[in-house]
């Protein structure tokens, strides 16, 4: 089923680490194909959240085994107080009344992330029936921020001819600042990290170096000068983050392009952490990427959570998702 050897990397590499992933969209029968995939590849333990029936009939007829995957309706489920007392425990100092927490509760991205809340999982995979915004709110009100002097942001994974690039943030902060921009230049980074890479990170403009002018340029050249300091701590310093910019995009990724336009640079032409200066370039970049390139693409991955709650494209595939499932894992490994 998967082709991409980048994904049977991650597989192999989640296999080790025993994590429990919840899907709670049980109703698509992509995710229920993705769901059998992993728990008999053992890739992960999952929770399926849906009617509960239903699921066990699809499955009988397609002769899969439940092994390792745990069937909940939320509903029905023995914890449902228990989640819909933390919801509201969570959320009252925010308006959130107790009939409001009850109802809410019973909402499947709600209920999944108040799962890894209470420690019964360690992440979620959703948005194949739901906008980023459906998968992403619940995460953002329940598990929050890892840090508090830091937000939270999203990277796409774009594998192209078996490379994989990191590009931030394409999906949840609009217009950062020079700080916002400096953290998530260093969140995705350490997220290649986890995945095993060493990050070069470009931090990308339409000036390198100086050769253009504008208050976009400065904005990214302050926030690699940020992001600089900010490796020199002891959070980032021995973690191999290599850094640079103002740059462009061909001075990053072209090394004869690279050495003309930025020498000496221990990232140009050699960048596979890619951050642009705001949402509108960063998620174009991605979609071109993917349909005129030809590019596997990932995500968008939250970064900067408590834990990793992720989103798939409502068009996703079902080798699609068992790769982000697989990603997610290694995230989810501290």
């Amino acid at each position: 089923m998967l082709e991409s050897k980048y994904i049977q990397g991650i597989i192999a590499k989640a296999k080790q680490l025993n994590k429990t992933v919840v899907l709670p969209e049980g109703e698509d029968h992509r995710i229920l194909e993705a769901a059998h995939y992993c728990a008999d590849n053992q890739i992960a333990k999952l929770i399926v959240l849906g009617d509960v029936e239903a699921i066990k009939a699809e499955f009988a007829a397609r002769g899969w085994s439940l092994n390792n995957i745990e069937l909940v309706d939320p509903s029905k489920s023995p914890r449902l107080q228990e989640y819909t007392d933390l919801l509201y425990n969570l959320r009252k100092e925010k308006g959130l009344t107790a009939e409001e927490a009850a109802k809410l509760v019973l909402v499947p991205n709600y209920f999944g992330t108040l799962m890894i809340k209470s420690g019964h999982a360690d992440a979620m995979v959703s948005g194949a029936n739901h906008s980023t915004a459906d998968t992403v709110r619940p995460a953002l009100q329940i598990i929050k921020s890892s840090c508090k002097d830091r937000g939270v942001s999203s990277v796409f994974v774009e594998v192209c001819n078996g490379k994989p690039y990191y590009l931030a943030d394409c999906a949840i902060n609009m217009y950062p600042e020079p700080k916002e921009l400096a953290d998530i230049a260093l969140q995705t980074a350490m997220t290649a990290v986890q995945f095993g890479d060493k990050p070069k990170v470009a931090m990308l403009s339409y000036s390198t170096y100086g050769s253009g002018k504008g208050e976009s340029v400065d904005k990214v050249r302050e926030a690699a000068k940020l992001a600089k300091a900010m490796l020199e701590t002891p959070e980032f310093s021995g973690c191999g983050i290599e850094l640079d910019g103002e740059i462009q995009a061909d001075a990053a990724l072209d090394m004869t392009v690279g050495n003309k336009k930025a020498p000496g640079s221990n990232v140009a032409g050699q960048a596979n952490v890619l951050i642009f200066p705001n949402i509108d370039a960063g998620n174009i970049a991605c979609k071109l990427l993917q349909r005129l390139g030809g590019a596997e693409a990932y995500g968008p991955m939250l970064q900067g959570l408590n834990a990793p709650v992720n989103d798939l494209s409502r068009g996703a595939l079902v080798e699609d998702i068992i790769g982000l499932i697989a990603m997610t894992v290694l995230q989810s490994h501290k």
